[in-house]
């Protein structure tokens, strides 16, 4: 077999884009995870998402069978980074090849951190990557709900970011929810009023901001994250009223399916979730390099 690799940075072209969907949908098939999640598919389409695609081909096939993928969620020069390889291209050496280029072009970038993303029971994708020397961090699972009409809250509005009234509020709410410094809640919020396809919503309590949610289209689904209560509006149904919101906002917007990550040693947020009516879906292990 003939083998060659390339890398290609986001934002992808259609051809691309559709030859690593196709690759996760035949190792859905076999595997039954969702690696279009993991790999960031959807975002590697945005010009403002910073990252790139390691691609393996199989030369005499004509036909993508390994892909690696970095992506920088926040523009900190931190990645993220996962492996796929076609269930019939395994146990070759691929992995391998596409975990050399994949560190090559972090190291290109001048990457200041990362975390490599294995699917919870992987059990051979996690002994590759602590064969070469990442151990384990956290885990984030997945949530998701369908998409549906929300019921009237006469006691909390919600309604878009406005940046006059809002910022100082949402700065002082990520800090508490997040203990994020104050330059980092601002780098946030720009994130979420900047990018592609995000809406940052501001939820009001008696005319006060009370919390706030961020909606992100990916495909057909819509992605919840930054999702924040103020420490004085906790446990008046704050959050769960930005959770349907989100529902209620797919539903409009034509998607079916509405989904969030959360860590799973959050308990308060998962009780919040699940009474909101979300159900898990999958788990992602996070492991960081210890050169062990």
């Amino acid at each position: 077999m003939n083998f060659s690799i390339m890398t290609a940075s986001f934002p992808i072209d259609e051809e691309t884009f559709k030859e690593i969907k196709k690759l996760c949908e035949d190792a859905f098939i076999a595997d039954k995870y969702n690696y279009s999640s993991v790999l960031n598919l959807y975002e590697s389409m945005s010009t403002n998402v910073r990252g790139f695609f390691v691609l393996a081909y199989d030369e005499e096939q004509n036909q993508l069978v390994g892909v690696a993928s970095a992506t920088d969620q926040m523009g900190l020069n931190t990645y993220e980074w996962s492996l796929l390889v076609s269930p019939m291209y395994r146990q070759i050496g691929i992995d391998e090849a596409l975990l050399k280029v994949l560190g090559d072009g972090l190291h290109k970038r001048g990457a200041e951190g990362e975390l490599a993303l294995v699917i919870q029971n992987d059990k051979s994708r996690r002994k590759f990557i602590e064969k070469y020397g990442y151990s384990y961090s956290f885990s984030e699972a997945t949530f998701e709900a369908k998409a549906e009409e929300m019921k009237q809250n006469d006691h909390i509005y919600i309604r878009p970011y406005m940046e006059a009234s809002d910022k100082d509020c949402l700065i002082e709410i990520f800090c508490e929810a997040f203990g994020d410094l104050r330059e980092e809640a601002l780098e946030l919020i720009s994130y979420n009023t900047t990018t592609d396809d995000r809406v940052l919503w501001v939820a009001m309590h008696n005319d006060e901001v009370a919390g706030t949610v961020t909606s992100a289209k990916e495909g057909k689904v819509q992605w919840i994250t930054a999702l924040a209560v103020h420490p004085s509006k906790q446990g008046l149904g704050v959050g769960t009223a930005l959770l349907n919101w989100v529902k209620d906002f797919a539903l409009r917007n034509g998607e079916k399916v509405v989904m969030l990550d959360v860590e799973i040693d959050n308990e308060k947020a998962l009780a919040v979730y699940e009474k909101a009516g979300f159900t898990k879906s999958m788990q992602v292990d996070y492991f960081v390099y210890s050169g062990e």
